[in-house]
C-alpha cells in the first residue's frame, strides 16, 4: 500500500520535474520521451533476469514458487517490452526521421520481447511439458540482455551509445534519476500484486484437489 502512494505521488511530481528539465537543443521537447522510454528498458531487463531466475529454480529444483516468480516477471516484461517498442520509434521518428530502423539494438530488443511473448504462448498453449518449455526459453532471453545492452558499443548503430545516462546534463538528472526511481517503485508494485495473484490461483488448484480427492472418496 504505501509503494502504491509513492508511485502515485510520483506520478504527480516526476511530470513537473520532467517539463522542468532543459530541452536539448537538437530533438526539442521530444526527447523528453527519453525520461519514460530508457526506465522502461531497463525493467525490461530487470523483468527478464527475473525470469530467469524463477526458471532456473524451477527447471533444477522444481520450486513452485520461482514458477510463480517467472510467470509473474515475463508478464512485465511484455509490459514493459511493449513500452520500450513504442516510445523508442516515437523518438527516433524525429530523430532518425524514420519510425525503425534495423539496427543491432532495435532489433536484438524486438527479440527479445519477442521472446517472452513466446515464454507466455508456451505456457498456455503448450501442453503439459509447457512449463519447461517456456523456462528454457526465459533463459534463452537472458542471454539476449547483455547483447542488446552492448549492441551499440559493438556494432555501428543509429542508436545512443550507453554513454549517455553518465554524461547527462546535470540539470536533467534530477527528472530522470526521479522518473527512474518512480518507474521502479511502479515495477514493484505490480510485481507484488502479480505474484499474489498467481499464489492465489495456486492456492484455488490446490484446494480444488482436494475437493474432487474427498468426493472421490465418499464415492
Amino acid at each position: 500500500m504505501a509503494a502504491a502512494v509513492v508511485a502515485g505521488l510520483g506520478f504527480v511530481v516526476v511530470p513537473q520535474l520532467i517539463l522542468a528539465a532543459p530541452q536539448e537543443p537538437v530533438m526539442g521537447f521530444v526527447q523528453k520521451i527519453f525520461y519514460f522510454h530508457v526506465p522502461c528498458a531497463s525493467l525490461l531487463f530487470l523483468s527478464t533476469f527475473a525470469c530467469a531466475a524463477g526458471s532456473i529454480a524451477y527447471l533444477f529444483k522444481g520450486s513452485e514458487a520461482g514458477d510463480r516468480v517467472a510467470v509473474s516477471s515475463a508478464e512485465l516484461a511484455v509490459l514493459f517490452g511493449a513500452c520500450v517498442l513504442v516510445t523508442g520509434p516515437l523518438w527516433g521518428r524525429k530523430a532518425w526521421g524514420v519510425w525503425w530502423q534495423w539496427d543491432a539494438r532495435l532489433t536484438s530488443s524486438l527479440l527479445l520481447v519477442l521472446m517472452m511473448v513466446a515464454y507466455l504462448l508456451a505456457r498456455r498453449y503448450a501442453g503439459p511439458a509447457g512449463r519447461k518449455l517456456s523456462a528454457a526459453l526465459a533463459l534463452f532471453a537472458a542471454i539476449d540482455v547483455p547483447l542488446v545492452y552492448k549492441s551499440v558499443d559493438i556494432w555501428r548503430t543509429v542508436h545512443p551509445r550507453t554513454t549517455v545516462v553518465p554524461t547527462l546534463d546535470a540539470r536533467m538528472r534530477p527528472a530522470f534519476w526521479s522518473s527512474f526511481a518512480l518507474m521502479i517503485v511502479v515495477w514493484a508494485v505490480l510485481f507484488t500484486v502479480r505474484l499474489r495473484l498467481e499464489r492465489a490461483r495456486a492456492e484455488v488448484a490446490a484446494l480444488r484437489l482436494d475437493v474432487e480427492d474427498l468426493m472421490e472418496s465418499a464415492a
